[in-house]
């Protein structure tokens, strides 16, 4: 009877999962598995579609960028596109969701990546539009062009994220 009476007390003490975060980290432990994904310190996974020129110049936070992209949900849902737009999106990396300041840093003018934002670097458990809670991100992004930017980073904007 005691057994019976500690088994139904177990977990009280611990909050419930939220099922959109087990379905990210279970989507994100399998992508990182898969052929050519690498990831960051942070978590964050990407792959290499095209590299640009060798020596290419990386921006830094402050630096004002021009991306192509597509973002879309682990079901291939799109939310956000530029090139349906037809026109790039040009934005300092302060302005942009943690991931994306991240990981636009690493690339260079000319590459093409895929790209994989855990849940707690892109809204978190706010959801944006289309975003709902704690989603993976993923983006094909191409980064076009950057110009430099004298001096540090303003502070991140809430605009976009």
């Amino acid at each position: 009877m005691l057994a019976a009476l500690a088994a139904c007390n177990r977990g009280e003490d611990t909050p419930p999962v939220d099922p959109a975060i087990a379905e990210a980290e279970a989507f994100m432990a399998e992508n990182a598995r898969a052929d050519g994904i690498q990831t960051t310190p942070s978590g964050i996974q990407y792959k290499v579609l095209k590299s640009g020129p060798t020596g290419g110049e990386s921006p830094d936070s402050n630096d004002l960028v021009s991306v192509h992209y597509e973002g879309t949900l682990t079901d291939g849902t799109v939310f956000d596109s530029s090139y349906q737009r037809g026109i790039p999106a040009v934005f300092t990396l302060n302005e942009v969701v943690p991931g994306w300041t991240e990981i636009v840093q690493r690339m260079k003018v000319g590459d093409e990546w895929l790209v994989y934002i855990p849940p707690e670097l892109g809204y978190g458990a706010r959801s944006s539009g289309q975003i709902p809670p704690n989603s993976v991100l993923v983006f094909r992004m191409e980064l076009l062009a950057m110009d430099r930017v004298p001096g540090e980073a303003p502070p991140r904007s809430a605009a976009m994220g």
